[in-house]
């Protein structure tokens, strides 16, 4: 079965930017854990902070991946969020209340079924 290629849901504006003095910040779950996150932060950021430093598999050896480059060009941190695979986890901004998931594989098995 092929995903839709529709349009993700606009994101909604931040309120205001965070600051060390007022950070904002709020929970995502990974993998069911829920976790804690800083407005601002990607979900790699998010990840990283709860020491979480792989979230994907490869295809061929299932081989642990997680950010590698940073900036969205390697895409070793590939991610499911809210359902929707492959989603390059440094560059996503993290909101409030994210199902992050760990991506196996092409991240499309549940959607093949």
């Amino acid at each position: 079965m092929m995903q839709s290629r529709t349009r993700p849901p606009e994101r909604p504006p931040r309120t205001h930017p965070p600051t060390p003095e007022h950070p904002v910040s709020y929970k995502l779950t990974f993998d069911g854990r829920e976790l804690p996150a800083q407005e601002g932060q990607s979900v790699a950021a998010a990840l990283w902070s709860a020491g979480i430093l792989a979230w994907r598999t490869t295809r061929t050896n299932g081989a642990p991946r997680g950010a590698f480059c940073g900036i969205g060009q390697c895409y070793d941190c590939l991610v499911t969020v809210n359902g929707r695979p492959n989603q390059r986890a440094c560059l996503l901004p993290a909101r409030p209340g994210d199902t992050v998931t760990t991506q196996e594989g092409t991240g499309r098995a549940a959607l093949e079924d």
